[in-house]
């Protein structure tokens, strides 16, 4: 299967946009502590917001039962310090992501688990679809996969739409990976020669991702062309 061409892009203008997984199934296991992840993922988002002044950053929460918006750059009503403490981008999307937390705990302790596999079942159909849309779309794919094994569903993602598919071999050093690797616009992305994924396996397969769960999904997009580029990091 042939991966899909690359556009050219005309400016650096970004949109991010991060989902956010707070599976306890898979933080629990992780040799990364959430603490540490949400530390890298903060410091990597306000980097996007510094690179250009018209970058925009939007994050999304996922956990096992739900998903919500968190943070929203582009109707923040700062960027700046709050409180001459931290920045606003930190305290709005720690204190929302708490909330979602308690929100998705809640949701687990009344779900029944009798619904549990057609749920499972329609998210694949849902991010197949997505995959194959983007495909179409011509937009690129990229996934940094945080599990212990490669990931042969997000490596397809990532060949078929002509996106990065990376796996740390340091999570401690994360917000490198992602400064480096990540933060590139498209339009520079161009001129970089990025990771390429070896060996990829085309082998169908319904993965269960809430088994593991995905700590970290974005997606950027060239503002002015209007052509996401999505960014998954996950360990379905």
């Amino acid at each position: 299967m042939a991966s899909a061409p690359s556009k050219l892009y005309a400016d650096d203008v970004s949109l991010l946009m991060v989902l956010l997984d707070t599976n306890p199934l898979f933080w629990s296991t992780s040799s990364l502590p959430f603490s540490n992840f949400l530390s890298h993922v903060l410091s990597f988002l306000n980097s996007i917001l510094l690179l250009n002044q018209l970058n925009q950053v939007a994050v999304i929460a996922t956990g096992y039962n739900s998903c919500d918006y968190i943070f929203d750059s582009s109707v923040s009503t700062s960027r700046g310090l709050e409180n001459g403490r931290m920045p606003a981008l930190c305290s709005n999307l720690l204190q929302k992501l708490e909330e979602f937390v308690v929100r998705d705990e809640q949701l687990c302790k009344e779900g029944s688990e009798n619904g549990l596999a057609s749920s499972l079942l329609s998210g694949y159909v849902a991010i197949m679809n997505a995959i194959f849309s983007a495909q179409r779309s011509m937009v690129p794919i990229d996934s940094c996969y945080l599990g212990s094994n490669n990931s042969a569903f997000l490596q397809q993602a990532s060949y078929i739409t002509g996106g990065v598919y990376l796996k740390p071999q340091q999570p401690d050093g994360l917000f490198q990976y992602l400064s480096t690797v990540f933060a590139t616009d498209l339009h520079s992305r161009t001129f970089l020669q990025l990771p390429k994924s070896v060996g990829v396996d085309f082998r169908a397969s319904k993965e269960d991702s809430r088994k593991d769960g995905r700590p970290l999904e974005s997606r950027r997009k060239d503002s002015r062309k209007n052509d996401p580029n999505i960014q998954l990091a996950s360990s379905v």
